[in-house]
């Protein structure tokens, strides 16, 4: 067993049919493995699920909880700069909320944040400094 892995992220959302239709107009594509109380979008070797918040706080085993947003940033790494002005705007587009616009950053790269319909924040940046393979994937090179 691999234990440093991430296999699926779920992010609980308030309304599942406005989140569906947020990332479908990203250009994000469900899977047929996705059921009417969940969304599923297969990504690099993993998966991101959409989840009704009162679902997904019982699911947990704590039904009285209040599940909150904004604690953690997702990030989607680009090519160029120019890819993360047009993502970002194609985020705004679709109804997503500008938190940061994209710009020059003290790392030496560029980045920009919005948040999705339910508050989950996303950072979309370009690091010069970490080459992503031909599937947009990531892989870290230690020193």
């Amino acid at each position: 067993m691999t234990p440093q892995r991430v296999t699926l992220i779920t992010l609980g959302v308030a309304d599942l049919a406005r989140s569906r239709a947020f990332y479908r107009a990203l250009g994000w594509e469900e899977s047929s493995r996705s059921q009417e109380e969940i969304a599923l979008f297969q990504i690099n070797g993993m998966a991101l699920g959409l989840f009704g918040l009162d679902a997904l706080a019982e699911d947990q085993g704590r039904p009285d909880a209040k599940l909150g947003t904004g604690a953690m940033t997702l990030a989607q790494n680009f090519e160029s700069p120019e890819e993360v002005n047009e993502a970002f705007a194609k985020a705004l587009a679709c109804g997503a909320t500008k938190l940061k616009t994209p710009e020059k950053v003290v790392w030496g790269g560029y980045s920009g944040y919005f948040a999705d319909p339910d508050g989950h924040v996303w950072e979309l940046a370009h690091n010069p400094f970490w080459p992503l393979h031909p599937d947009g994937s990531l892989t870290l090179q230690d020193r």
